[in-house]
């Protein structure tokens, strides 16, 4: 599938800022099954940008603003070529050894609640692949979608007793059940495109990625009870949703702001596919 997407935020400030340093992680990455034909980085005043890569094998790009500056826009976006392979994840940066995404985050740490939910699934499913199948699929039908929880910051046990809850906190829970059975798992931050035609979203999409041996790494999107298909862009990955935050940084100056969030998915050509929202 050939997929375009804009990715546009907008600051604005009560007051002028001295200076701004951003940190986007917001450009995806070619691998196995995900080609990027072309992305831009573009913002609206004099700025510096400087790319690299982060720990976990993130495209990053380091965004400096000297003020005075009272609002600023951010536009990434571009092409991507995507296949669909059931989820499973090979040829993308792996610089880091897999145990260590056994490692619990405070939003990614497992109450009682969390840890009997994932001892159950154990206990239902003989394999490793249908044991993360099946904590996908109970996931998706304990844990309500509901875009008004929008707290990514949350953790995964206040989340789950909730019973309700966005793509970050699907994504949360999974990864704490995931490794209470004992499997490396990290939180996704990407892009989907709708299966009912919407194509401007408030928001990236979150999900999850577990190793299992002899099969690698495979995405397990919660929020939607089925993994990643062509319709997905991975775009970062790290233990939870602060490591593979679209938008993280500071700013010098006083008084308060306000963020707008536009994405926009949508295929460029061919025919559309049944995909989940």
């Amino acid at each position: 599938m050939r997929l375009r997407i804009e990715y546009r935020t907008h600051y604005a400030f009560s007051q002028p800022q001295r200076r701004l340093v951003q940190l986007l992680r917001v450009t995806p990455p070619s691998f196995d099954g995900q080609a990027v034909i072309d992305w831009h980085v573009e913002v609206d005043c004099d700025a510096r940008l400087k790319r690299s890569r982060d720990g976990y094998g993130n495209e990053v790009t380091m965004l400096y603003v000297d003020g005075p500056i009272d609002r600023i826009a951010l536009t990434v976006g571009g092409e991507v070529l995507t296949e669909d392979r059931a989820g499973m994840v090979a040829g993308a940066p792996e610089p880091l050894p897999i145990e260590l995404f056994l490692r619990p985050t405070p939003q990614t740490e497992a109450d009682a609640g969390i840890i009997a939910f994932a001892d159950d699934i154990a206990e239902a499913a003989a394999d490793p692949l249908s044991r993360l199948h099946a904590l996908c699929h109970a996931l998706h039908r304990q844990i309500v979608f509901d875009t008004g929880n929008g707290d990514p910051h949350r953790g995964a046990a206040a989340a789950f007793a909730e019973g309700r809850g966005v793509c970050q906190d699907h994504a949360h829970i999974f990864c704490a059940a995931a490794r209470v059975l004992g499997y490396p798992a990290r939180y996704v931050s990407g892009h989907l495109l709708r299966s009912d035609g919407e194509t401007i979203q408030p928001a990236a999409h979150a999900w999850a990625e577990a190793h299992v041996d002899g099969y690698g790494w495979i995405g397990f999107d919660a929020a939607n009870g089925m993994s990643p298909t062509d319709a997905y862009v991975r775009v970062a990955v790290g233990l939870d949703y602060r490591d593979a935050a679209p938008l993280a940084g500071m700013r010098v100056g006083g008084g308060g702001e306000t963020m707008h969030v536009e994405v926009a998915v949508a295929e460029t050509g061919g025919q559309r596919q049944n995909q989940a929202q």
